[in-house]
Formats: C-alpha cells, sequence, structure tokens
C-alpha cells in the first residue's frame, strides 16, 4: 500500500488562510454572545475578505486541491452561513424567538445548499452562467453581507425600528432565497470597465477604502444599495451576451 504524500508548504498555505477564516467567523458568535455587535459584524466582513483571497492564492501558487475545496465550503457554510444566522438571531429575531429562529434557520439551510449545489457543479462542463463570466444566485459571503443590511443601517443612524424583528426576519429571508435562486449575478470576469473609466476606477476604489474607514456603515449599506441595482442590470446583460452567444 502506497504512502499518501506530505502536504507541502505551498499547498497548506491556502488552506491556513480558510482555516483563518473559519475562525474568524465563529469567533464573530462570540463577540455577538457578548452583545458587541460591531466587532461581530466585522468578524464575519473579515472572514469574507480571507474567503477573497485564499482561492486565488491557491491558484498563483498552483496548489489547487479537492481537500482545500471542501474545506473552503465547510468553512464558508459556518462562517457565512451559521455564523451571521446567530448574530442576527441574538442581535434581532430574538425577540420573536420562534419566526425569528425559522428566519435563522431559512438563511443557513440555503447557505449550506448554495455551496452543496456550487460542489455539485464543479465538475459539469455545462455551466451557462460560467461559461459566460457570470455566476449564479448570490454567492454566499455576498449574502452574509446583504443579510446585515439592517445592521449597518441601525449602526448609522440609530434607529429601533430597523431592529424590529419581523422585519429583519422578511429581509433575511429574501436574501437567503437570492442565494439559491438560479438568477445569473456578478462575477469578475463579467466586470469589464471600457478603457477610458479605468483610472477613475482605481480612483473610485481608494475612495471606497477611505469612506469605509471614515463611516463604516454609511459606506457597507451604500455597497448593498449598490449590489442590489447592479442585479436587474446584470440580468439584462446577461440575456443579451446569451442571445448573441
Amino acid at each position: 500500500m502506497g504512502r499518501s504524500r506530505a502536504l507541502t508548504l505551498k499547498a497548506m498555505v491556502p488552506n491556513a488562510i480558510t482555516a483563518a477564516a473559519l475562525c474568524s467567523g465563529l469567533t464573530g458568535i462570540r463577540f455577538a454572545i457578548g452583545e458587541n455587535w460591531g466587532a461581530a459584524v466585522v468578524a464575519i466582513i473579515l472572514a469574507g475578505l480571507l474567503d477573497g483571497i485564499d482561492g486565488r492564492i491557491a491558484r498563483a501558487l498552483k496548489a489547487q486541491s479537492r481537500f482545500g475545496a471542501e474545506l473552503d465550503s465547510l468553512a464558508d457554510s459556518l462562517s457565512f452561513g451559521t455564523a451571521p444566522a446567530i448574530i442576527i438571531y441574538l442581535w434581532s429575531l430574538s425577540a420573536e424567538p420562534r419566526l425569528g429562529w425559522f428566519a435563522a434557520l431559512a438563511f443557513a439551510i440555503c447557505c449550506a445548499l448554495r455551496l452543496a449545489r456550487f460542489n455539485a457543479q464543479i465538475d459539469v462542463k455545462e455551466q451557462p452562467h460560467k461559461s459566460l463570466g457570470f455566476l449564479t444566485g448570490v454567492p454566499a459571503p455576498l449574502g452574509a453581507g446583504l443579510a446585515f443590511a439592517p445592521f449597518y443601517l441601525w449602526m448609522a443612524t440609530g434607529l429601533e425600528e430597523l431592529r424590529h424583528p419581523l422585519l429583519v426576519g422578511v429581509w433575511l429571508v429574501a436574501v437567503a432565497l437570492l442565494m439559491i435562486s438560479s438568477m445569473a449575478t456578478p462575477g469578475w470576469t463579467s466586470l469589464r470597465p471600457r478603457r477610458g473609466i479605468r483610472l477613475e476606477i482605481i480612483a473610485l476604489a481608494g475612495l471606497l477604502f477611505a469612506a469605509l474607514l471614515v463611516e463604516p456603515w454609511w459606506t457597507l449599506s451604500a455597497i448593498c444599495v449598490g449590489y442590489l441595482l447592479l442585479l436587474p442590470y446584470t440580468l439584462l446583460r446577461y440575456s443579451r451576451i446569451k442571445r448573441r452567444s
């Protein structure tokens, strides 16, 4: 019987980043238990940033593996499904424990279903959305970010109405449905700005980062609104590209 090869350091780097993202997401639950809501949400956002770079580092190092893909999906399910559901439940939905818990469960389950669908399609050659540079449904990290939209506005304005469990529960279920939907959503390869405005986009990215430092909650709210406005445009663009192809 042959011995399995030990993982090289190069192959361990992206997996270590994935583990760090998982720890960040789960630590958000700890902050929420202590009612440190801002730190809890920042922990989930940090997990999303780490999740955004682990795959790119794996491809850059040519260290992709089935193990890494499975670990990434498990970490995503916990960091962007389970952890946000618990944090939002503790922050708002616990005021209506029965209906609130079902909304939290719906979000966590839909996140897991989305990731399961993604894994099942890894080896499928015919993927209409992917072949044209689009994604199917809202990705799990973005879904977690959108789920916290009422929290961003609550932090920015202080309005207690934004914490109402009915409002938050309906919003959470709506985001959950967007994650498991079959609609085309923006992917990095589908976003191709014209050459004439690329410097302006770089400048805008710098200003956006500065805005996150100065007014984080208003900026995160604006990012959520911008992404939601981008969805109908993406559907229109996808239908046009599909007709041409």
